[in-house]
């Protein structure tokens, strides 16, 4: 039996840095909700049938948002928990009577709107034949510093074969399932999965599939998803 695609994007945050009221994931970004960005970025890859969007159970603003474009392709669930690990867990959970067991899950992050479709393009292509899963991750380029306390340096900590993490993180549906239960410590999906004794496979990535986390980052990213839009974005 052939294996499906999935996106599932935790959304559950109540928090916002930006003095908005709304969450970070609704603050409106080139035009639509952050979180409308990160929909649209799995959409366009067409091996995905749908994204589940996790929610927390009392979500109000939601519904005050125009979705009308992804139709059918976007499932809320309104099952959020306390951290994202709770909210991916509990949305694995809540899609298990649409997705199979053996069907792939590409966990993304709402705050990642710039997430460029020849990257995802790319994760798909590398990891379906893969036993394991694997994550898009892009190598560390800056010179690591290792701190105390007092933020004085440590020691100088060697880059070779580092990589930062980013999201999509695609795993089979039955493998999170497993992991983020028995592995609740874990910070993203891919630990989770190394704690059961596996190693997901790293898939180049690109330093413009950026988290937005301060409001300092909004100005980037809004550049980032003009240049896309204009099809001026080159390759890495």
């Amino acid at each position: 039996m052939t294996s499906r695609f999935f996106g599932l994007i935790p959304a559950a945050g109540s928090g916002s840095r930006f003095g908005d009221e709304a969450p970070k994931q609704y603050h409106r970004l080139a035009g639509k909700p952050m979180l409308g960005h990160a929909v649209q970025s799995l959409l366009a890859a067409r091996e995905i049938d749908t994204v589940f969007v996790v929610l927390a159970a009392g979500d109000e603003a939601f519904r005050k948002h125009d979705w009308s474009e992804f139709g059918e392709r976007l499932a809320p669930l309104y099952c959020g928990g306390p951290n994202r690990r709770d909210s991916v867990l509990n949305g694995i959970i809540a899609s298990a009577s649409a997705v199979d067991a053996g069907d792939w899950v590409l966990v993304h992050d709402a705050a990642r709107p710039c997430l460029g479709k020849a990257e995802l393009t790319r994760l798909i292509a590398e990891v379906s034949d893969d036993e394991v899963g694997g994550i898009l991750a892009v190598p560390v380029a800056d010179t690591l510093k290792r701190a105390d306390d007092e933020r004085r340096i440590l020691a100088t900590e060697p880059r070779d074969r580092m990589w930062q993490a980013q999201t999509p993180q695609m795993f089979r549906h039955t493998v999170l399932l497993r992991a983020l239960g028995e592995h609740p410590e874990a910070t993203d999906e891919a630990a989770a999965v190394e704690a059961m004794g596996l190693r997901p496979k790293l898939v180049q990535g690109r330093s413009t599939n950026l988290k937005v986390t301060y409001p300092a980052d909004l100005e980037l990213a809004e550049l980032i998803l003009s240049k896309m839009g204009s099809g001026k974005m080159g390759s890495e």
